[in-house]
């Protein structure tokens, strides 16, 4: 268990609570998170700041966990597949209780959650042939986008929303478009592996 398996571990742990702090029902227990009013018509949830402050955390160690693994020569197999698993419990579990909850359009998750789907299958046939497909530009300009705007969501857009400027919407919809343009991308980089017999 080296140091980048522990910080993902820890990513792990901290989009758990998230998902906690986000779905139980605090107020039936009689828990009662602060509200702040940021002007007459802006009403804060604290827990989303909390969640907010979790998942930018969470984020830091997905940076970091990678950094430090190829650095120091640290990659293994088991913290390949512990990270992608700590990147989809993390982005799409919150994704998906921000659309359930209203905070963005369902189709958000959708598109991302698809795109992770095709992506991984692709990743998946290529490994069964001994090829390693790299990450690609526009992936990584996707998870940008993707981090920044759900962490903007989740503090409210602010301090953009005092301006009426939708700058979380953007990314999120920067991030879904390319989704689709990576997915694409992959295909036909590796399409020759997917369709050889």
């Amino acid at each position: 268990m080296n140091l980048p398996n522990k910080l993902t571990i820890l990513r792990i742990i901290m989009a758990i609570l998230i998902i906690i702090l986000l779905l139980l029902p605090f107020q039936m227990a009689g828990i009662e998170f602060p509200q702040l009013f940021i002007n007459e018509k802006l009403v804060v949830d604290s827990k989303y700041l909390i969640a907010g402050v979790l998942f930018i955390l969470a984020s830091i160690t997905d940076f970091l966990d990678g950094f430090i693994a190829r650095k120091y020569n640290l990659v293994t197999d088991f913290g390949k597949l512990l990270d992608a698993i700590a990147d989809k419990v993390l982005v799409n579990s919150v994704l998906i209780i921000l659309a359930s909850q209203g905070f963005i359009h369902p189709i958000i998750p959708v598109v991302i959650i698809v795109r992770d789907s095709i992506v991984n299958s692709i990743k998946m046939i290529a490994a069964s042939k001994g090829k390693v497909v790299a990450a690609i530009k526009s992936g990584k300009i996707k998870t940008a986008c993707l981090m920044v705007g759900v962490a903007l969501t989740l503090f409210y857009n602010l301090p953009f929303e005092l301006f009426n400027l939708r700058v979380a919407d953007f990314l999120l919809f920067i991030a879904a478009v390319m989704s689709i343009l990576s997915a694409i991308q992959y295909y036909m980089l590796n399409k020759h592996l997917i369709l050889e017999d």
